[in-house]
């Protein structure tokens, strides 16, 4: 084609300098109107999948005309019959006369009149297409107008598929706009972003320590109350790291029944017990080069302690029922309410596994030790109940938060969002409903603060007398075991519904007299 090497350098410029190929064919059709008698350049997409032709440029642009696509739909025998002469390569011209039922020609719009010029567009990819010119009445197509049309398909083809690839990725990213949405709508947030709430107030020294560890790939051993947010710390250490994009998994080892551990962890081979249908890839495998959190570290038995003390220091396991050691790179983080060191001494946590995790530990204060955080809490979790429960959002009075400062948080800052949850949907959009959500008498009157801090110096001066704490605690208790009929763990249990682990339910019913059995019975 060396008669239109001059021409053909523009198109190509023409065809790969735009991302849309609207702009592209407009663009060409007006350097092809100088050198060939065309009065329009037709660009169709052939959807194979669902069986129409889509008009998706035409040119040259004319003033108060925009481009708008329009679909034909085909049967499906004929859609393949088309793509079949498209893997053909060659230009078909039908002229003014011709009105033949040739299968390229039934794709040229009955509204088209005169001489037209069709060429089949195909790329490495399969993306299929037509090139459609349209002579200027009274003006033939010649044989040396065929050769340009033929050099036409190749720069053509290529818009094409650049054009598709837009339409996949721009289909991509609203499904993913619509996937973020509704797990936004879910979790009640605005963003995706972790914020950590009193990062700069209570949990500042926390934060410091995270930014000292997160760079390096030591264990870090996160001590702290239930519900006080040692996940949450976690995840922070690993967004930080340079673990960042890989996976963050956590696994809660109080919650696998003491003979799946292994199988949890480490993964299994097919056949290595009964039930084992499959290959089975442990937490270690699925958490390589990221983050592995292990929380309540301190509920696992000796004999896991000892396959994780390996992991730790080389590396490496074997599945169950497998004989080939596995390498992985992964970075722990464990987590536990409980006293590991007292464990040790009392042979129930082995010391060596202590010293491998608790090189760099960090000390999660309980809420009630930074109150001080309480107010912007508040306010985080009342804008996600009212975001996730499509109330109007209603932001806690200052005797809302006089009454949230001097409670004391024994269930931390989870049981903090579940009190505001509470609170948001007994208020119905109309406000927050505190002082019902805590179990507060509703006669108690809360005084302003009498100074310009809320630690501390906030007293409840009530009209009558106010419930100990521990006596709402043991009637809200009883409230959800008489629901549960007595059922502390599982999915519908009490331990469940209240957000508290099982083992700290029990231990805290036995301090409140709470006999859970008798419950049992009412069923």
């Amino acid at each position: 084609m060396e008669e239109f090497k001059e021409l053909m350098l523009g198109v190509w410029s023409e065809a790969c300098r735009h991302i849309e190929i609207a702009q592209s064919a407009a663009n060409i059709a007006e350097m092809l109107v100088g050198r060939m008698p065309i009065d329009r350049l037709i660009v169709c997409r052939i959807d194979k999948d669902q069986s129409l032709i889509e008009t998706v440029a035409f040119g040259p642009a004319r003033i108060g005309e925009r481009h708008a696509n329009h679909q034909s739909p085909w049967s499906i025998s004929d859609i393949k019959r088309l793509i079949h002469w498209c893997l053909q390569g060659e230009v078909k011209l039908r002229k003014d006369e011709d009105r033949t039922n040739h299968i390229p020609f039934t794709a040229i719009p009955p509204s088209l009149q005169g001489d037209v010029l069709v060429g089949p567009l195909v790329s490495e990819h399969e993306t299929f297409g037509l090139l459609l010119l349209v002579a200027k009445s009274p003006h033939r197509f010649t044989a040396e107008d065929e050769r340009i049309c033929q050099a036409l398909l190749e720069p053509f083809a290529v818009a094409l598929e650049n054009d598709h690839r837009l339409r996949e990725l721009n289909a991509l990213r609203e499904v993913a706009e619509a996937d973020k949405r509704s797990l936004l709508a879910r979790l009640g947030r605005e963003d995706l972003s972790e914020t950590i709430i009193g990062a700069d107030g209570g949990l500042s020294s926390v934060m410091e320590r995270v930014g000292l560890v997160a760079r390096s790939d030591v264990p870090v051993l996160i001590l702290g109350e239930t519900g006080s947010g040692k996940e949450v710390v976690a995840r922070a250490i690993h967004n930080r790291s340079r673990r960042a994009a890989g996976p963050f998994i956590r696994v809660n080892c109080g919650a696998i029944p003491p003979g799946l551990i292994d199988s949890e962890l480490f993964g299994h081979e097919k056949g290595s017990f009964t039930g084992a249908t499959s290959t089975h890839r442990g937490w270690f495998e699925r958490a390589d080069e990221g983050t592995l959190l292990l929380d309540e570290i301190g509920e696992l038995p000796q004999a896991a302690q000892i396959r994780l003390l390996r992991v730790l220091q080389d590396g490496s396991f074997e599945r169950v029922g497998g004989e080939k050691s596995i390498k992985v790179d992964v970075r722990i983080v464990a987590a536990t309410h409980r006293d590991l060191a007292a464990m040790v001494q009392d042979g129930n946590f082995r010391e060596d596994l202590w010293y491998r995790i608790a090189v760099f530990p960090i000390v999660l204060p309980p809420l009630r030790e930074r109150r001080e955080d309480i107010p912007v809490l508040a306010e985080h979790f009342a804008r996600r109940a009212a975001m996730r429960f499509g109330l109007k959002l209603q932001m806690p009075s200052p005797d809302d938060l006089s009454l949230l400062v001097s409670y004391n948080w024994p269930g931390n800052v989870r049981e903090f969002s579940s009190v505001i949850d509470r609170a948001v949907i007994l208020g119905d959009g109309e406000g927050l409903e505190v002082a019902k959500a805590l179990g507060v008498p509703t006669d108690v009157s809360v005084p302003t603060k009498t100074n310009n801090s809320l630690q501390g110096s906030t007293e409840l001066k009530a009209t009558a007398t106010v419930l100990p704490l521990d006596a709402v605690t043991k009637r809200h208790i009883e409230t959800v075991l008489a629901a549960t009929h007595g059922r502390i763990e599982g999915l519908h249990g009490a331990a469940a519904l209240l957000k508290i682990n099982p083992h700290t339910l029990r231990a805290r019913m036995r301090k409140l007299g709470i006999d859970w059995a008798g419950f049992r019975l009412r069923r």
